[in-house]
C-alpha cells in the first residue's frame, strides 16, 4: 500500500482495495459456508457527506461484495433531511442495500445520526449506541467511553412498535447493542439485548 510520509496508507488505488475486500470475504466463509453470515456493515464515519463520490464508492462496494448483503450506516446529519432520506432509501433500495436505523444520543449536530426508522433491502438493521450524552462528543474519549450507557427499560419500550414495524417489511431483522462498557458490574450490551428480547417477547413480537 502506498503511504504518506508519516507512514500511514494514504488514497489507496481501487485495485489494491479490491484486493483487500477479496481478502476480506474469504476469510468470512466458514461463517457463510454456515449460513451465519447475515450481512456487512458498512459504517460510514461522520466526514462522509451526500455528495457524488459517496454514491459512487458505496456501489463499488455493492459490487465487491458479490451475493453478500450489504448494510448501510450513515454518521452525517445531512443524510437524514426529509428530502433527501427519500431519495436516499429508492437508491439504496433500487441497488439491494440495507439501510441502518441508529438509535444515538439526542443531540443536534453533524456527526450525530438521526433516529430514522426505514427498511429498504432484505435486512432491516438496528444499532444501539446508547444515548450517552455527555461522552459523545467529548475530546479524548474512546469507544469504551463514547458508548458507556446502560439502556433503562423505558427507552427500549420506544422499539418495540418500530421493531415490529420493520420485521414486517425485512426478511430478517437484526438490533445490535453497540454499548460496551460495564455498569455496576453488570455488562451494558447483554443486559440491553436480553430486556429487548424480554419486551418483544412480551408483545408478542418473534425473537431468535
Amino acid at each position: 500500500m502506498p503511504v504518506d510520509a508519516r507512514g500511514r496508507v494514504d488514497r489507496p488505488p481501487r485495485e489494491l482495495r479490491a484486493l483487500v475486500f477479496r481478502e476480506f470475504l474469504d476469510a468470512l466463509e466458514p461463517l457463510r459456508a454456515a449460513r451465519k453470515l447475515g450481512g456487512i456493515l458498512f459504517q460510514m464515519p461522520p466526514y462522509v457527506v451526500p455528495k457524488p463520490a459517496s454514491y459512487d464508492y458505496l456501489e463499488w462496494a455493492r459490487d465487491q461484495l458479490g451475493a453478500d448483503e450489504m448494510l448501510v450506516e450513515f454518521r452525517h446529519r445531512a443524510w437524514f433531511e426529509p428530502e433527501r432520506f427519500e431519495e436516499l432509501a429508492g437508491w439504496l433500495e433500487a441497488r439491494r442495500m440495507s439501510y441502518v436505523t441508529v438509535d444515538a444520543p439526542r443531540l443536534d449536530g453533524a456527526n450525530v445520526p438521526s433516529t430514522v426508522v426505514a427498511a429498504t433491502g432484505p435486512l432491516a438493521y438496528v444499532r444501539f449506541h446508547g444515548r450517552n450524552a455527555g461522552t459523545w462528543n467529548s475530546r479524548g474519549k474512546g469507544a469504551a467511553e463514547r458508548f458507556d450507557y446502560l439502556y433503562p427499560q423505558t427507552e427500549l419500550e420506544e422499539w418495540i412498535n418500530p421493531l415490529r414495524e420493520l420485521s414486517s417489511a425485512a426478511e430478517q431483522t437484526f438490533a445490535f447493542f453497540n454499548n460496551n462498557n460495564q455498569t455496576d458490574g453488570v455488562a451494558q450490551a447483554p443486559a440491553g439485548a436480553q430486556l429487548l428480547r424480554r419486551l418483544l417477547e412480551e408483545h408478542d413480537v418473534a425473537v431468535e
